[in-house]
């Protein structure tokens, strides 16, 4: 078993293992049940587990509130999903993404999927979410918002095919603003 440890400076960490079984898997999950801050992600026994930091949280929230607030001022009709655990035994893979959304209808799985990164390596992402056939996967890292869709592989866009009015650098701009309520109040402005 290898085991790659890696702390940032906002208090975030992620440590990996690799030739997990599902089993185990299973085992680790059970006994970190009970503890908040901490998330797991599961690909080809590759297994990473994380803690969020407070910034973590706060962008996350800040990107699905200004998202939403978008959605509702154009009329999409849209259905929150959070963080569910997307994956299977079967298919050897095991995530709660940070935000999602289905647009128009629920679906088992989500049209859009957001993660912020605030550290590196760990599993590969794109390559779970192309397992799970999410079409838009969009990550916040370092200030920018980079989206990719879906197609044989994921291929890198510069603007949503799900929201293809969205302006992503206003968005960014709104997401990087230190108060939240600010944030949306002036980006629902923004865009009307």
């Amino acid at each position: 078993m290898t085991i790659i440890l890696e702390k940032t400076e906002n208090q975030e960490s992620s440590l990996t293992f690799s030739g997990i079984s599902w089993s185990q898997l299973e085992a680790i999950e059970a006994a970190f049940d009970n503890i908040a801050g901490v998330s797991f992600a599961y690909l080809d026994g590759v297994l990473e587990i994380m803690t969020t930091s407070p910034e973590h949280e706060d962008a996350k929230k800040t990107i699905g509130l200004l998202l939403e607030a978008y959605m509702r001022e154009k009329g999409i009709r849209f259905y929150g999903r959070g963080s569910p655990t997307l994956g299977s035994k079967e298919k050897q893979a095991r995530k709660e993404p940070d935000e999602s959304y289905n647009l128009e209808t629920k679906k088992e799985i989500p049209d859009l999927v957001i993660e912020v990164i605030f550290t590196s390596g760990g599993i590969d992402k794109l390559r779970f979410y192309q397992r799970m056939g999410v079409p838009e996967v969009g990550f916040w890292e370092d200030g920018l918002l980079r989206l990719y869709r879906l197609r044989e592989e994921y291929e890198q866009i510069n603007r949503s095919e799900l929201l293809p009015d969205l302006d992503i650098t206003l968005l960014s701009r709104y997401i990087m603003y230190a108060d939240q309520y600010d944030a949306v109040t002036e980006f629902i402005q923004a865009i009307r």
